[in-house]
């Protein structure tokens, strides 16, 4: 299998200009990230045999590069339209070991997964109503949430789902952007930020995603100068550790001000 260039990522600002294209991956489903942005976190913090999940797989951007990576993919989403197309994406040839698995389901409620069982979690969850996944057809989709505090509270159940199912001592990754309302700045990526926090999950980096390629971009760039705003071109990529239960968090301790 040809990487296309693939580099191993060693600093806190990622870009992308030219999204990998290796097997089934293609840019067709909006919204997806680029397969750069799960090889280098699987690489990074998984071993061959892991278990890593991705509780809003999407297209299968995450599980095709466990199969690729010889890990162990578990995969979910609230659109069974999803899950038929990840599971299409992910009927290639390769030598992994590892059966990939791919379910509806929803991540407030992973009752399929076992506490303490996961080593790995990658996810790129909706931003808001930004892109409407299923158009309101589907109860529950957070995708159809325009309300920020709504969103936050419903995507706080999932964080809990995903603390309860992380090993101690394991890694947490997600991928969050932020919006504007009104004319000003919704830091959605902090809200969400604050609820892992919250949880009890520590922050081990803020990675800066330099977005390329969205396809919105050239209508907004003509409404700069009319509404007078900034384009967002970056997202947060946010790699969070669930602690042991033995350790000291003295050092890492949050205000609980701030919640």
């Amino acid at each position: 299998m040809q990487d296309l260039g693939f580099k191993k990522e060693i600093t806190t600002v990622w870009s992308f200009p030219e999204r990998g294209k290796w097997v089934t991956h293609n840019g067709s489903y909006r919204g997806n990230f680029a397969p750069q942005i799960p090889r280098n976190i699987i690489l990074r913090y998984s071993n061959v045999g892991d278990t890593v999940l991705d509780p809003m797989v999407g297209s299968g951007t995450t599980l095709i590069e466990t199969k690729l990576l010889n890990r162990k993919g578990i995969g979910f989403d609230i659109n069974p339209d999803s899950v038929e197309l990840a599971k299409n994406n992910l009927s290639f040839d390769s030598e992994c070991k590892y059966e990939q698995i791919v379910k509806i389901g929803d991540v407030r409620k992973l009752d399929d997964i076992d506490d303490n069982s996961i080593d790995l979690i990658i996810t790129h969850p909706p931003y808001l109503n930004i892109i409407k996944y299923s158009n309101g057809k589907i109860e529950g989709d957070l995708s159809n949430i325009s309300d920020v505090r709504k969103f936050c509270d419903e995507f706080e159940k999932g964080i809990a789902e995903l603390y309860r199912v992380l090993k101690e001592d394991k890694f947490c990754a997600i991928l969050i952007g932020d919006t504007r309302k009104n004319g000003h700045y919704i830091p959605l990526s902090y809200y969400v930020m604050r609820l892992f926090l919250k949880q009890g999950f520590v922050l081990k980096e803020d990675i800066i995603k330099v977005q390329h390629n969205c396809k919105s971009t050239p209508y907004w760039e003509k409404q700069v100068e009319k509404y007078n705003f900034y384009l967002i071109m970056h997202e947060h990529l946010f790699i969070f550790r669930k602690p042991k239960k033995t350790e000291n968090l003295t050092r890492l301790k949050y205000s609980s001000r701030l919640f």
